[in-house]
């Protein structure tokens, strides 16, 4: 007689109650930090745009001008300094510019005061300044 493979109930329902007891584990431990996700999320786009900008610079020499703003890296700038070799397609993914998680625009300047630019995020409130939820989250500091 032939065995045949395969799971047995009670094998399945073992498994079905470990993920279970996992996930309760788990997910409460993820859903009670909403605030620390999207400052990690405003970090990490950060990190995108600043990688974008350093690529404008390595195609065309400078920075585009608080003047042009982010905007330079999805279409190229109409007003100067007009970038000599700028790239088909821009230089962010989607061809657009994110809003922070909290659905506000990053602040760009540049000259910037901290560095040759500025990239900021206000944080919840989505003024500059703020405490806890509402710290802005800027490129010339370290992580929290």
């Amino acid at each position: 007689m032939k065995k045949e493979k395969g799971f047995t109930l009670i094998e399945l329902m073992v498994v079905i109650v470990i993920i279970g007891i996992l996930a309760g584990l788990i997910i409460p431990r993820i859903m009670g930090r909403p605030d620390e996700a999207r400052r990690a999320k405003a970090r990490i786009q950060l990190e995108g745009i600043e990688t974008a900008l350093k690529l404008y610079r390595l195609d065309n020499g400078f920075y585009p001008s608080t003047e042009q703003g982010l905007k330079a890296l999805v279409e190229p700038p109409s007003i100067p300094p007009l970038p000599r070799r700028w790239r088909p397609g821009g230089y962010l993914e989607g061809g657009r510019i994110p809003k922070d998680p909290w659905g506000n625009d990053y602040v760009y300047r540049c000259p910037g005061v901290h560095g040759e630019f500025d990239l900021s995020s206000y944080g919840a409130d989505g003024k500059e300044g703020g405490e806890g939820a509402a710290k802005d989250i800027n490129n010339w500091e370290p992580e929290d």
